[in-house]
């Protein structure tokens, strides 16, 4: 049961094609690339996935990311998808305002959402993108549609030869067997309704869509639960069935030969991994991901864990040390601090094998707060992937591209280790203690000086390296001198950490401005204003626009990079919904092509009104209309609705709050 009430649901396919070279970026492109060292194969660089960042605002961000080192982005799924909760903004919220995991619902396979902007808005992203050497990847689905049928557009229905030609047969059951290949590519996963990917309308329908992508300046693909759409030997629901999608849409797309494509297939029962990879090209490897953040979480960082990613040796994949599914799913947010993603980082990044993929977490995120300080989907996420750290670690694998990857624990401690990159180059990760430098390495004789602080100077001699400091515990020491480049420091602009934008008040902003002399502000897109650190400026309640007040940030450095910080100040999620007393009743109307027979499962974290699902049945109203009265009080709970088939919120997604007199539609 508790499968149903999982807070996030996604698991994202991953499926890389085969190491792409882009010799056709123009002279403009290689010049923008060279500005920062940005790689000319994604393969070779960095990933930025920036989770929920709306097509503007990665527009705007794009300077940054450049300075960061991220020779490539990737966006949250562009396609048409479910209005959610009245259309609402929030990243989470129980309040109904708002869910990030709407844009994974698609409605149609068209360029656009109101959670992330238009077609036109994408295609600029796209353009400014490439003007800078930075590669664009799209989150793209497949699998699935919304859960909400009647939200499926028209056009896509008549595309595929009506809607029972659009799912699978048993579309609509729970996957119960995962090992069972059938089931795993047939079946919903996470209550969302299986496409026939094997229907060749729809591919054709589909392959429109991801040409498009490619035609507004998509360079590759991210393609969500992979895993859940069968390879050519999978076993199929009807005779004469050809599964034949992966071959189509990595092979039939325009510029095949150049598009990156890569797939999420969660390792775990029956993944067929290596036959994905051979298939479509790579995907991801999550276990590895798991064996990294175990290392540095518990300050053991073995060569020989960490050195093996699971997979062949000419294996093509993506790495992370986490994503939003299991940043998410897993609960990874109250369990890595900054300091630890950095530390997961520094790994896979240093390494030559894998392509690092960095996860945005929402902005001011931390331990205790999953969703940040402005909990707001088309925000930019944190500003800690370019942090000093961040950027040296991916400057350094740009300069290291073709250099071969070695592995060391200094005098065999396993809390920390030397990645190596031929004789040129090497990243140091420590963890639990300060860690005396007097060990072997692979670097060339000379003096190499920390690319993270910028001043400790490291000495190599027969094969020695030595430091009269330390390194301290948790910190990441970067050594190359061929191919380094000098860059000034980047401007920052921000508010205070002390100031939150969830407020019902006026709010007194402290503004900060670091290695800058022009920082400007502007409230709600209105004229920009020049600002000194530490100025401070009244972000009035009564200015917000449909609930919503904007205060946009900008400066240059000494060099003329730009950088970009937006915030949203909305009032705060109400506190007060999820209590309910006994004998208050709820409604729910039930949507069209729903059994007659539904029902109220009611939980919290400690269980649920009724302990076996689907809980309680409702009493019609008539009209499709249900009603239920709730037993006992609850404080902080949840309801699924659903008639024993359907649900709603979708499986795998948590429940809406429970609210007195709470009145529940789907959508």
């Amino acid at each position: 049961m508790f499968k149903k009430v999982l807070s996030a649901f996604l698991c994202a396919a991953v499926v890389f094609c085969s190491a792409v070279c882009f010799s056709s970026c123009g002279e403009e492109e290689k010049a923008a690339q060279a500005r920062f060292n940005l790689t000319e194969n994604i393969s070779d660089g960095e990933i930025l996935q920036c989770f929920s960042w709306d097509f503007n605002t990665i527009y705007e961000s794009l300077d940054d990311i450049a300075a960061a080192g991220f020779s490539a982005i990737q966006t949250s799924p562009v396609n048409a998808c479910l209005e959610g909760e009245g259309g609402g903004m929030r990243l989470y919220s129980d309040d109904g305002s708002g869910k990030w995991y709407y844009h994974y619902q698609p409605t149609d396979f068209k360029i656009g959402n109101y959670q992330l902007g238009t077609r036109d808005e994408f295609k600029k992203m796209c353009e400014k993108a490439d003007e800078l050497g930075i590669k664009v990847l799209v989150d793209i689905i497949a699998n699935h549609t919304t859960p909400v049928k009647d939200a499926v557009s028209k056009d896509l229905i008549d595309a595929v030869g009506g809607i029972d030609k659009l799912y699978h047969k048993n579309s609509d059951k729970d996957i119960t067997n995962w090992g069972d290949r059938l089931q795993c590519t047939t079946y919903n996963m996470g209550g969302l309704p299986d496409i026939n990917t094997e229907n060749k309308d729809f591919q054709d329908y589909f392959i429109k869509f991801v040409n498009d992508c490619i035609d507004c300046g998509a360079d590759g693909f991210r393609y969500d639960t992979a895993k859940h759409i069968g390879l050519p030997d999978d076993p199929t629901e009807s005779e004469g069935v050809e599964n034949n999608f992966w071959e189509r849409v990595t092979t039939e797309i325009t510029d095949a030969d150049r598009i990156f494509n890569y797939g999420e297939v969660l390792q775990g029962d029956n993944d067929r991994l290596s036959e994905y990879i051979d298939k479509i090209g790579a995907t991801t490897v999550s276990s590895y991901g798991g064996t990294v953040r175990s290392g540095v979480s518990r300050g053991m960082i073995s060569q020989f864990a960490l050195e093996d990613l699971g997979v062949s040796e000419d294996a093509k994949c993506v790495t992370w040390v986490e994503s939003h599914d299991n940043y998410i799913n897993d609960g990874n947010w109250s369990m890595m601090d900054d300091t630890q993603v950095t530390l997961g980082w520094a790994i896979i990044t240093a390494r030559q094998k894998g392509t690092p993929l960095f996860f945005a977490r929402p902005y001011g995120a931390t331990t205790e707060n999953e969703w940040g300080t402005m909990n707001r989907i088309g925000a930019s996420g944190d500003m800690f992937y370019k942090s000093p750290t961040v950027r040296a670690v991916n400057f350094f694998r740009n300069a290291m591209v073709g250099e071969d990857e070695s592995f060391m624990n200094p005098d065999d401690d396993a809390t920390s280790i030397v990645i190596g990159r031929g004789n040129k180059g090497a990243v140091i990760v420590n963890t639990m203690e300060d860690l005396p430098v007097n060990f072997d390495t692979n670097l060339a004789d000379g003096e190499y000086t920390d690319r993270v602080d910028g001043k400790t100077v490291y000495t190599v001699k027969d094969g020695k390296i030595t430091c009269d400091t330390d390194i301290p515990a948790n910190t990441v020491v970067v050594l190359y001198n061929e191919g380094y480049q000098e860059y000034e420091t980047p401007a920052l602009v921000k508010i205070s950490d002390d100031n939150t934008c969830l407020t019902a008040e006026d709010e007194e902003v402290e503004l900060i401005a670091e290695n800058t002399d022009n920082a400007t502000y502007s409230i709600n897109g209105g004229k920009e204003t020049s600002y000194k650190n530490g100025d401070k400026v009244t972000m009035k309640a009564s200015d917000r626009k449909d609930g919503v007040a904007t205060l946009t940030l900008r400066a240059t450095n000494s060099a003329g990079d730009a950088t970009y910080m937006k915030y949203y100040f909305t009032d705060p999620p109400s506190t007060e919904i999820n209590q309910i007393n006994s004998g208050d009743k709820i409604t729910f109307t039930k949507p069209d092509g729903w059994d007659d027979t539904v029902y109220a499962y009611i939980y919290d974290g400690e269980g649920g009104e009724e302990k076996t699902w689907p809980g309680n049945k409702m009493k019609s109203l008539g009209d499709g209309k249900y009603e239920y009265t709730v037993k006992s009080g609850w404080f902080d709970s949840y309801v699924i609705f659903s008639d024993g088939t359907n649900q709603y919120p979708a499986q795998g997604q948590q429940g809406v709050g429970l609210k007195t007199d709470g009145d529940y539609s789907v959508g």
